[in-house]
């Protein structure tokens, strides 16, 4: 019965270490549900082209997902207990564990800015000017940067991210394109990439590539195993930045697994490190940042307001990287318009698309080395060096465009 099932994610061993090393991971899970006589349908990113989506089957159950990545075998799978227990016991699995939720990162609306300028002619919004965007656009404005906003999707028929929108795909059951259906992304998008076309927003980077990787539902709410997959998407299509601004209390092993994998394969992976710390205080020297921003292959990005002062509501801990504005930020919205929201998934936006430019005016660096840059080009705002409210600084897309030195090597934070 599908009612007994509950979607699991099973790592397998790496192919060369297995027992059957000859015998494929999906004939290893066919085998354990072939006594129930259930023969789910698994796809892929290699099968899923832009503007596609996992197809809505009559029972979710019927559907599972398969990373097609030699060094992170994953596969997301609704098993029943006996199936649990029959590959938690196979010599070719590693981990199985419960897939879990994971939650767009709660933006406040609803907020005015003062002295904002009337958005009916081109706006610069206070946050794109805070962290220097314009001062770079001599140097990069982020072209042929690809971009995934990893989100609730994207209002690709929005005039200011229509020229910038190149494609999406939707991992959510029931969604069958990715397009925004709650707005979160959709003002995510606009300010990493809102284009200068002479009304409405500019975002940091006005002339970067969005692809919209639906992973989060009109609620703001997903699956781990959907952010698993569109990150293994965003690795087959050769996506530069994953811009994240989602997160959760814990994640499963899979998860860190599918970072440091993207990170390893080249990808620059940036999130929100949580709104937490309004309703949950951290103590000195402890942490409330979520993940997977808590990861070491992800940049986590605290928020700050427009006198460079940290948010109550911003997550901290020995896991912050950098920080950036995100209080009151004006962007697009979903439906047209512009709309201003606060939270550490405004902050981390700003980050996307200053790396963007980064990348844009570094055209043969590495992510490694873009991270350097942006690391070592910020703007302290206490004490030189790291804090865990602010990370290493507020970034600087101007100072890290410009810069025309090799970067020091600045080590990541998180766990």
């Amino acid at each position: 019965m599908a009612t007994d099932r509950r979607s699991m994610l099973v790592t397998f061993k790496r192919k060369d270490q297995r027992p059957e090393h000859g015998k494929d991971k999906i004939d290893i899970i066919r085998s354990v549900l072939a006594p129930q006589g259930v023969n789910p349908h698994f796809f892929n990113a290699l099968t899923l082209p832009l503007g596609s989506s996992l197809p809505t089957a009559a029972e979710v159950h019927l559907v599972g997902y398969d990373v097609n990545q030699y060094e992170v075998p994953i596969v997301n799978v609704h098993l029943n207990d006996a199936e649990i227990n029959a590959l938690r016991t196979n010599g070719n699995v590693a981990i199985v564990e419960e897939d879990m939720p994971c939650y767009a990162i709660g933006a406040f609306g609803g907020l005015t800015i003062e002295n904002q300028p009337s958005v009916l002619a081109e706006t610069v919004p206070a946050g794109v000017a805070q962290v220097n965007a314009p001062a770079a656009w001599n140097f990069s404005q982020g072209t042929n940067i690809r971009v995934a906003v990893a989100d609730t999707g994207i209002d690709y028929n929005h005039p200011d991210l229509q020229p910038n929108y190149t494609g999406g795909i939707s991992f959510v059951p029931g969604a069958p394109t990715p397009m925004d259906d709650n707005g979160h992304g959709t003002h995510c998008a606009g300010t990493i990439a809102a284009a200068m076309n002479g009304s409405g927003v500019v975002g940091v980077a006005p002339l970067a590539s969005l692809y919209s990787v639906k992973v989060l539902d009109n609620n703001g709410s997903g699956q781990f195993s959907w952010i698993i997959a569109g990150i293994d998407w965003c690795i087959q299509n050769n996506i530069h930045i994953v811009s994240m601004s989602l997160g959760a209390s814990a994640a499963p092993a899979a998860m860190e697994t599918m970072c440091n994998t993207a990170w390893a394969k080249g990808l620059l992976l940036v999130a929100a490190a949580g709104n937490s710390n309004l309703n949950d205080p951290v103590p000195p020297a402890a942490s409330n940042v979520g993940y997977p921003g808590k990861y070491k292959n992800v940049i986590a990005v605290s928020a700050i307001d427009s006198t460079n002062v940290i948010t109550n509501f911003s997550s901290r801990g020995p896991e912050v990287d950098v920080c950036a504005p995100g209080l009151k930020v004006l962007s697009t919205r979903l439906g047209g318009g512009y709309t201003t929201m606060s939270g550490t998934s405004m902050a981390c936006p700003h980050v996307a698309g200053m790396a963007a430019v980064t990348w844009a005016s570094h055209r043969f660096s590495n992510n490694e080395q873009i991270w350097n840059t942006i690391a070592s080009t910020v703007d302290n705002l206490d004490l030189p060096g790291w804090d865990m409210v602010t990370g290493y600084g507020r970034v600087n897309a101007r100072t890290a465009a410009a810069s025309m030195v090799l970067p020091p090597v600045v080590p990541k934070r998180g766990v």
